[in-house]
């Protein structure tokens, strides 16, 4: 009975020592993911969020208060440059238009007159004046001269040569205010005539433009290319001066304007490609950068930044809310390691685990550069040749020994445990 006992115990002994030693071998190494460095380019990553705005848009508006006597298109309608959509009343336009004619020709007829008819009858008659003044200033200056003559023959009375003498005088102030009046028709009288008659068709004339301005302004067509999105009027309601009354958006490609900080932006170009996640589709819709703003916003001090989005057949709707994601500067020949390699510490400076020849894994600190959502630039601390804990070492200690495999689904550690390794975006 003793031996049997004895026997058992030496039995449970052994048993439990070798349970010990495996529990041992079992805690002397942990399973980690591990991979060596890659080298390759990287670009950093700009996410922003934007709503989607037309690349043109015109909320078509009239110049008159009017009501409205036809809309020829409907929402959701196709419609092209130049292309009438709406027209108001214009009956009392339209006569005003006419009466304006009418005054138009009136003063056509007035100015052909004044300068073909009454100004050269003026000038004519004018110098007729002159020329009957000329002759009767000749005939008294011969007369004055032939009776001096006689005078001195004694065959006349003095009286007779004072009286023709005045008549020559006479003769002669006729003649020159006839010759004035002929230099004033010519030049001041024939001018302002002339002035007055073109002045009275000029405005004639302004008269009938305002008229058929007012009469275009009950015409509303569009100034682009593009897609009725509104029409809140319908035929007999008044259309208000300045109220949009039609409007259209050119869809055919979409605008996504991203705020920014300035040193993001001097990362982009234009032509620069971006990405955009758009709610209820599943995958990423390429764009590109398409402005980028000279001038920082007074506001926010931020750059504004718009992406082109190609819509092809309106499947994107404007107003939708998007998030951006913009490639920026590109480092053609990078260091990398993904993000959940990168193990922060309590002082704000940030290490990895390399797998030493001794099998344990050592904390080594690195500086790093440009972050993306999977990778991180290693600017500093490691080499392609170092082998590199990538998961399942988050919180181990220094000099851990490491056995290389395991799930990446068992690993607790790595991505969840430290979202601040690589989680963020520039």
């Amino acid at each position: 009975m003793v031996a049997a006992v004895c026997t058992l115990l030496a039995v449970s002994l052994v048993s439990g020592g070798c349970k010990k030693k495996a529990e041992e071998a079992s805690e002397a190494s942990v399973a980690v993911q591990a991979e060596h460095p890659t080298m390759g380019p990287i670009s950093a990553e700009i996410a922003a969020d934007a709503v989607l705005a037309p690349v043109a848009q015109a909320a078509i508006a009239p110049r008159i208060s009017a009501p409205v006597k036809a809309e020829l298109v409907q929402r959701g309608a196709i419609v092209h440059k130049g292309q009438l959509l709406l027209t108001l009343e214009d009956r009392d336009l339209r006569a005003a238009e006419l009466d304006s004619r009418g005054s138009l020709s009136q003063a056509q007829a007035a100015f052909t007159a004044a300068t073909l008819a009454t100004i050269p009858e003026d000038v004519q008659k004018a110098q007729l004046d002159v020329d009957q003044a000329k002759a009767n200033l000749d005939v008294a200056n011969r007369t004055s001269e032939e009776r001096k003559r006689l005078l001195k023959e004694g065959a006349i009375a003095g009286r007779d040569v004072d009286t023709s003498i005045a008549a020559a005088v006479q003769a002669q102030a006729a003649y020159d205010s006839a010759a004035k009046h002929l230099a004033n028709v010519e030049k001041t009288t024939r001018q302002t005539s002339i002035d007055s008659a073109q002045g009275q068709l000029t405005s004639a004339q302004g008269r009938l433009e305002n008229a058929e301005a007012q009469v275009s302004y009950t015409e509303l067509r569009s100034p682009i290319d593009g897609v009725v999105t509104d029409r809140p009027l319908f035929p007999g309601e008044t259309a208000a001066a300045g109220a949009p009354a039609i409007t259209v958006m050119d869809t055919r490609s979409l605008i996504a304007k991203l705020h920014i900080s300035q040193a993001a932006a001097q990362q982009l170009k234009i032509g620069g490609a971006a990405e955009l996640t758009i709610p209820g589709v599943d995958d990423p819709q390429a764009a590109t950068v398409a402005l980028i703003s000279p001038a920082l916003d007074p506001g926010s001090t931020t750059v504004e930044v718009w992406l082109k989005l190609p819509n092809p057949g309106g499947r994107f709707k404007v107003g939708t809310p998007v998030h951006a994601t913009i490639s920026g500067l590109t480092i053609p020949k990078a260091v990398q390691l993904p993000t959940a390699a990168i193990l922060p510490t309590d002082d704000g400076s940030t290490t990895v685990l390399v797998i030493g020849p001794d099998g344990a894994a050592h904390k080594r600190p690195v500086q790093v550069g440009m972050r993306t959502t999977e990778k991180v630039q290693i600017v500093s601390g490691i080499t392609p040749s170092d082998m590199v804990v990538t998961g399942g070492g988050y919180g181990l200690d220094d000099g851990t020994k490491v056995t290389i495999g395991g799930a990446k689904d068992d690993d607790k550690g790595g991505k969840d445990d430290a979202p601040a390794a690589g989680g963020s975006k520039e």
